[in-house]
């Protein structure tokens, strides 16, 4: 009997484990479409395609269950006014550069290498009209720093 109980315990743990494994969104978002934006640098420009986050929903889903991003890519989110941003990495595989900018594109901080699935606070340390999230290590690769511009629509003068 107890092989028996033991089989049914490993059983049930491995049903578990694929019970609570959610479903990962590799795609864009649907109403997202992909945007172009340009990160102007010391180095010079880099442009990235971003899906733009423009609503409450959007924001609140940003790149959760997502495990994969292309280099080139990231995702914009606009808070529509400038104030203090808080972020995190709930539910976040990927790990993240995350900018934050002021509304006329300015950078005002850069959280680094951001730790995935974390539900630590990622502050934008004052306010911020939007913040780009692209894969880690790319602030450092391009050479961004405070006071450097991104160019997008979204953020005008």
């Amino acid at each position: 009997m107890r092989p028996y109980s033991v089989l049914l315990g490993v059983l049930a743990l491995a049903l578990s484990l694929f019970a609570v494994q959610p479903a990962v969104a590799q795609a864009p978002v649907a109403d997202a479409p992909l945007e172009k934006l340009d990160i102007q640098t010391s180095s010079g420009t880099h442009v990235f395609q971003v899906e733009v986050m423009r609503n409450d929903e959007q924001r609140a889903r940003g790149l959760m269950y997502r495990r994969f991003m292309p280099a080139d890519r990231g995702m914009l989110f606009d808070f529509k006014t400038e104030q203090p941003v808080n972020m995190w990495m709930k539910n976040t595989y990927l790990p993240l550069d995350m900018i934050f900018m002021a509304r006329d594109g300015t950078v005002t901080h850069i959280a680094r290498d951001t730790e995935p699935l974390s539900e630590r606070i990622i502050s934008s340390n004052g306010p911020a009209f939007a913040v780009l999230e692209v894969n880690a290590g790319v602030a450092a690769k391009i050479g961004l720093k405070a006071g450097d511009r991104v160019l997008h629509p979204l953020l005008r003068p």
